[in-house]
């Protein structure tokens, strides 16, 4: 019972021991990469809304949707899972109120703000806290959402009641993911027609209302960016599966770049990522394309022994260069040749990793929100612990380029978005394992 209380990144670090890697090996080879983690999240919350059995395909099995899934479970619903695909019935769920030990696990439980609001007009969820990659405060959310017709109160939880969910008009002053995603979720089946002003544009934002509209739901974005939901009555179940996840797909390009490799990814082309594909392709490496919907859709790098460095870089919202690349990028302009600059403009913990990444010789100045690297020769293997999700993520893709042996520690932070990272990485040929128990030097 006492392991229950502990995130999942913690437990899974605590009890999965770490990743051995081998560096220096160039990958080659093909692989299809995973179901996306940001747009199944919200979809699996979505699955409040309305009656019927849902099924989603393709889900992948990390530890975020396990969480929501538990979550979901505890809130009443019939969840069932064979492989990739689960089945969540919400016609039984009753609960309203997420306990805090519920929500400490995943912080996209905030999302089941709007979906409870929509189906209960009650809502109780923990007060958010930090995370390790720095504060996602939810007032751009409760305003909006007091748009529409909620209430809130704060003491040690946030409580959110409605009598009714009226259409208005939202404005977001910043293009927030989850703010966005929460608006959409309340809207559905409120009286009237909400429009969403300044809403994000990540294409997780576009899938959620894709799935939304098989359930009934009547959503569109129109040409500036704006979202408008028609509120329906009722939403039915359905049958939806999950794109493919770009940021997987950028990390194993990533991968291939910092080894010198050539791979293929064969169910994802990357339309979502030019902004990352620019920046690789001025890094030197050779990317191509295969059009959507053609006989195969997917994309091809190649990379030189030694990429150039990247020059500056800001991250931005989509479909700037996203924040959740940011980390493994790094880590591979560490060995790129001259120099590099990245400014975090989402997130402003996000250069955790660099303190780890220059244990393997890299040379790297944090300074405010801006990070300069230098690129070197060759790192080195060291022992490591993973400071996040995608800081743990970059730790593999620096160790994959090191000399030496590198051990990763903390690795439930990497379980919570990558389905099974070392056996990707294998299949493309690396020397990765996950080991049992401590690390020794």
């Amino acid at each position: 019972m006492q392991a229950r209380g502990l995130c999942r990144a913690e437990s899974r670090g605590m009890f999965l021991g770490y990743l051995e890697i081998t560096g220096g090996i160039p990958l080659h080879g093909e692989i299809e990469v995973q179901g996306s983690k940001n747009a199944v999240l919200p979809i699996l919350a979505s699955c409040m809304l309305g009656e019927g059995a849902c099924t989603i395909e393709n889900c992948p099995s990390i530890g975020d949707v396990d969480d929501t899934l538990e979550i979901l479970k505890l809130l009443g619903c019939r969840v069932e899972r064979e492989g990739r695909t689960v089945c969540i019935d919400a016609s039984s769920a009753g609960k309203n109120e997420i306990e805090s030990m519920e929500a400490a696990r995943i912080r996209s439980s905030v999302l089941f703000l709007g979906a409870l609001l929509g189906r209960m007009k009650r809502a109780v969820l923990p007060l958010p806290g930090g995370c390790a990659i720095g504060r996602r405060p939810i007032d751009i959310h409760i305003k909006a959402l007091e748009k529409l017709g909620a209430c809130f109160a704060e003491d040690d939880k946030v409580v959110a009641t409605a009598r009714q969910l009226l259409g208005d008009t939202v404005v977001l002053p910043f293009p927030s993911v989850g703010a966005t995603e929460n608006t959409i979720l309340a809207a559905a089946t409120a009286h009237g027609i909400t429009w969403i002003k300044n809403a994000a544009r990540e294409p997780e934002i576009d899938e959620l209302c894709e799935f939304l509209n098989c359930r009934g739901a009547d959503i569109e974005r129109t040409k500036n960016g704006d979202i408008r939901v028609c509120g329906v009555e009722r939403l039915r179940g359905t049958t939806y599966r999950v794109k493919a996840d770009r940021i997987v797909t950028g990390t194993y390009l990533l991968a291939a770049a910092a080894t010198g490799g050539e791979i293929l990814i064969t169910n994802d082309n990357g339309s979502c990522l030019r902004a990352f594909l620019q920046v690789l392709e001025k890094m030197g490496a050779g990317v191509i394309r295969s059009p959507r919907g053609g006989k195969q859709e997917g994309i091809r790098i190649s990379s030189p022994e030694r990429l150039l460095g990247a020059g500056d870089l800001e991250t931005a919202p989509y479909p700037g260069f996203p924040t959740d690349l940011q980390s493994p990028l790094m880590a591979v302009l560490c060995r790129a040749s001259g120099k590099s600059c990245i400014r975090e403009k989402i997130f402003e913990n996000r250069f955790k990793t660099a303190d780890e990444l220059v244990k393997m010789g890299a040379e790297i100045e944090i300074d405010g929100d801006c990070a300069r690297i230098s690129g070197v020769p060759q790192l080195y293997g060291a022992v490591l612990e993973a400071p996040d999700l995608r800081g743990g993520a970059a730790l593999v893709l620096g160790a994959l380029q090191a000399k030496g042996c590198t051990k990763i520690g903390n690795i439930g932070y990497i379980d919570r978005g990558y389905e099974n990272i070392e056996r990707d990485l294998r299949l493309l040929g690396a020397d990765i394992r996950r080991v049992d128990g401590n690390r020794d030097c």
